[in-house]
Order: C-alpha cells, then sequence, then structure tokens
C-alpha cells in the first residue's frame, strides 16, 4: 500500500490535517509546538485510492533537546520510506529558516515533494502563498486543514502519484497465494515459530529482543492449501526504538500487516496481554485481516490449567468488543499445538474469503429482524427490507432501510453477533453499513 508522509516544522498543523484524512482523531492536537512525538499510522482514500499516511513530529533541525533529535530522525525515515511527501508550512507564519532547512532535505530526496501551505482560513491570506515558492518547490497548495478548505484538489495531485498494485507475473503463481503474516512485540517467538513450521533455519533466531529487522517471507504448503509465511519485525513500543533501523523495521512490519490476509498476533504468555498488543491488534482490525491469538510460551507457566480460562477470558475483554478470535495456547520450543495454529489460520483465511448468496442472507436475517426489529428512535418506526454483501476483499455487508440515520450501535452489535454466529466469520472484522432504500 501507498505511504504518504506529512512533514514539517512543529506546529504548522500536521496533525489536524492528518486527522482529518483518517477521519479520527489519533493524532493529539494542541497549540504547543512538538505535542506530536512519534509517529502516527493510519489509513485513508480518496476517488478510491487507498493509501497509509503518517503524521511525523515536528522537525527541527540542531537541537539539543533529546525528544527533538529522536523527532529528526522519524522524520527522515518517513521520508525515505514515503512514496508522497506532503511539505506543510504556516502561511500566517510566513517563510522561516526552519522551512528553508528542511526544503533543502527534501529537494535532495528523490521523492514526489508537494509543498502545502496551511491555515488559509479566508480569502485574504492567498497572496501570501507566493513567498512559499522561494523554497524551490513546484507543486504549491493552500488548503485549510481546520475547515477542509483546498484538500480536495490537494488530494486529486496527491493520488496521481501513488504507484498502483503491482502486476503479478503468469508465470509467478506463488505471488498470488494467501499471505500469513507472524507479528507481534520483539522477543515473543516469531522467528522460531517459522522456523519450526518450515523445519529449517530460515529466520535469525537469538534472545536479544528485535533481531528480526526485515520481513522475511517463505513458501509454505499445509492443509492442501498454499500460503506465504511472513515473519516481520518486533513491533516495539516508540519509546524504547533508538536505533534508525528499528524505526525502519516499524514501518515494514506495518506494510507487512497492510499486505497480508491472516496476521498471526504472538503474546508472551509471561507478560500477558500488554498496550502493546492491544494496538497491533487494532492495527489488524482497522486494516480489515483475519487474526488468530497465539499465546507462546505456556510449558513456563505454572497451574496451566487453572489458569487456562481466566487468561483467555482475560484477552477477550481486553480486545471487546471484537472477542470472536481463535485464541491457541501453545510453546513453540516443545511444538505443541503450533499446528493447530495453522489450521485456525487456514479457517481465518477461508471466513475471511466467504461470499454469501443474498438469498440465504435474507433468509436468515429477516426473519431475526422480525422477531427482533430495532428499536423505535424518535417516533420513527425502522424498517429492514433486506441486506447484502458487498463486493470487498474482506466480509462486509450493507442493510437497507427506511431511516437509517436512527440505527444505533447496539443494534448494529447484535446484527454483527447474529451474523458471526451463524456464517461462522470467526476471526474476522466485519463491516457493516446501513444505507436509505
Amino acid at each position: 500500500m501507498s505511504i504518504v508522509a506529512i512533514v514539517g516544522r512543529p506546529n504548522v498543523g500536521k496533525s489536524t490535517f492528518f486527522n482529518r484524512l483518517t477521519g479520527g482523531r489519533d493524532a493529539i492536537v494542541d497549540s504547543e509546538s512538538g505535542v506530536t512525538r512519534d509517529r502516527h499510522y493510519g489509513k485513508s482514500d480518496w476517488n478510491g485510492v487507498e493509501f497509509s499516511v503518517i503524521d511525523t513530529g515536528g522537525y527541527v533541525n540542531s537541537s539539543d533537546d533529546v525528544f527533538e533529535e529522536e523527532i529528526k530522525k522519524q522524520v527522515l525515515l518517513a521520508i525515505e520510506d514515503s512514496d508522497v511527501i506532503l511539505f506543510m508550512v504556516d502561511t500566517k507564519e510566513g517563510l522561516t529558516t526552519m522551512d528553508e532547512e528542511l526544503a533543502t532535505l527534501l529537494r535532495k530526496s528523490d521523492k514526489r515533494v508537494i509543498l502545502v501551505v496551511n491555515k488559509m482560513d479566508n480569502n485574504k491570506l492567498y497572496d501570501s502563498i507566493y513567498e512559499f515558492h522561494k523554497l524551490g518547490i513546484e507543486e504549491v497548495y493552500g488548503i485549510s486543514s481546520l475547515s477542509g478548505s483546498g484538500t480536495r484538489d490537494l488530494l486529486d495531485e496527491v493520488v496521481k502519484y501513488l504507484p498502483g498494485e503491482p502486476e503479478v507475473s503468469a508465470e509467478d503463481e506463488k505471488a498470488e497465494l494467501p499471505r500469513i503474516a507472524i507479528i507481534g512485540r520483539p522477543n515473543v517467538g516469531k522467528s522460531s515459530l517459522v522456523n519450526v513450521l518450515l523445519g529449517n533455519e530460515r529466520a535469525i533466531v537469538t534472545p536479544v529482543p528485535g533481531t528480526t529487522r526485515d520481513a522475511v517471507l517463505s513458501y509454505y504448503k499445509y492443509f492442501n492449501l498454499e500460503f506465504m509465511l511472513i515473519d516481520t519485525a518486533g513491533i516495539r513500543k516508540k519509546s524504547r526504538v533508538s536505533e534508525n533501523i528499528e524505526f525502519y523495521s516499524v514501518m515494514r512490519s506495518i506494510r507487512s500487516i497492510e499486505n497480508s490476509d491472516v496476521c498471526i498476533l504472538m503474546l508472551d504468555a509471561g507478560q500477558g496481554i500488554e498496550s502493546q498488543d492491544i494496538n497491533i491488534f487494532s492495527l489488524v482490525v482497522k486494516n480489515h485481516k483475519g487474526i488468530v491469538i497465539l499465546v507462546n510460551k505456556w510449558d513456563l507457566v505454572e497451574n496451566k490449567v487453572s489458569l487456562h480460562k481466566d487468561f483467555e477470558e482475560l484477552i477477550r475483554d481486553k480486545l471487546a468488543p471484537f472477542r470472536d478470535v481463535p485464541i491457541i495456547f501453545t510453546s513453540v520450543t516443545q511444538k505443541q499445538r503450533i499446528f493447530k495454529a495453522m489450521e485456525a489460520a487456514v479457517q481465518v483465511y477461508k471466513n475471511r474469503s466467504k461470499k454469501i448468496p443474498t438469498s440465504e442472507l435474507n433468509d436468515f436475517f429477516l426473519p431475526v429482524i422480525e422477531k427482533t426489529p430495532p428499536p423505535m428512535n424518535k417516533g420513527k418506526y425502522i424498517r429492514i427490507k433486506y441486506v447484502t454483501q458487498l463486493p470487498t476483499r474482506y466480509p462486509s455487508f450493507v442493510f437497507f432501510c427506511n431511516h437509517p440515520q436512527y440505527l444505533k450501535e447496539p443494534y448494529k452489535r447484535f446484527l454483527e453477533n447474529n451474523l458471526r454466529e451463524h456464517f461462522q466469520f470467526t476471526g474476522v472484522p466485519v463491516e457493516i453499513y446501513f444505507r436509505q432504500k
């Protein structure tokens, strides 16, 4: 998937624009400069073209502040691995020396750079855009990230330069096989799992966290289904990432998730499920990938029988509301239940690929809806007429009704639970939409 990086000095409005593109509030927005101290990742699309967006911290050169030096490293790596760079400046503060230094750096890169003059909140400010032509960047767009003014023309230009899906050679049949990514924090046993499955030392294994720095792709055939195994670099908390190569491995891991069909998220039984595990899980769900939870090093846990159910319930509570996920307790070193994990991944892949005929969906759902109709809202009776599956790469369904705006999250969850239980979508994020009919 293509990557668009937003760069610029502190407090020019990068995070506000990031939130606008991704439709969320993942990036913290504050008037104090330097609030964004690491990169935020999100997904966006424009006219059917999907791409990832990176919101970087404010670029500061020649600083003694340790945080600003780390921010600079992350900005440089975002530039290196992006396809299009949006260089943001602030029309209200005008052209600064820091803008000129960053422009010099960007001109040396071989990436497509678009200058985005932000905070054009009224027409009187548009004349000030001309001073930024001094930066030597050919394409210049004036926008207001706060109101959204000017973003349409900017995004029309951005998607022109995003690479399309790579062509698959007819001779390279393996390129079309489903991909299963092994993901998780560093040192949970990802590479060991790959080695056991493949029966060789395909990946380097050491007790040092972060040994795997690049995604390793291996051909695998099992249960009459061929697929590619992806052993990704460990995704560690950003506060603990100190080497440039570690920053780079995080980017590669995220790309591996985006390019996979199913992810096996490995946890360390001794550490339990941590906030970073939840973050990785959320990233998988946002990308609509199938998922299996693998609790490794279970052989080192005492009182396994009594702890098993409590541990599993704790994980599901942490993952809520998406609890319908296979959870398998294993020991890679002891080769316990690792093939069961692959069976689960294969089944999740089949679940994700499932297409349900419209007639079958309606034969099931219309009686369910008649028995438990949507609650009346603002004096309106909501009648769902029919449901159909959308032609997307992941399971998504649209329910047509007379007042879609009055259907709330609890009823949506009710429909999703029935869908999962009856049609078996375990391990797969499902999208449900309501449309006017």
